[in-house]
């Protein structure tokens, strides 16, 4: 099983590798790190670290790749996950990736 997170992780901590743990009990882990340019459009500021130093980091715990640019959905297209995991805080990409797994008649 492919096991689906994302997230900015800026800065690893606890929480992060928690759900590094949680997510790997359902398969392999592939997190998407968002691209700088996301994290500024969907919390009003560009993070402290940047996409490449952000991936470099989760790297050492789990599989990771970088958003894409634009549409956030591609990548699961691209990746093509069995599950997707998401945090607590990310309650607005809920509804949307409802709406997108339903479109695209996906099995996840």
């Amino acid at each position: 099983m492919k096991v689906m997170i994302f997230g900015t992780f800026d800065h690893l901590h606890p929480g992060h590798e928690y759900v590094f743990r949680e997510a790997a009990k359902h398969g392999r882990v592939v997190a998407v790190i968002a691209r700088d340019e996301t994290v500024k459009l969907v919390k009003g500021s560009y993070p402290l670290h940047s996409e490449q130093d952000r991936l470099k980091e989760v790297s050492k715990h789990v599989d990771a790749v970088l958003g894409h640019h634009g549409s956030k959905m591609d990548i699961i297209e691209e990746i093509k996950p069995d599950i997707i995991c998401l945090g607590y805080d990310q309650k607005v990409f809920v509804d949307e990736l409802k709406r997108f797994i339903a479109e695209k008649k996906l099995k996840i």
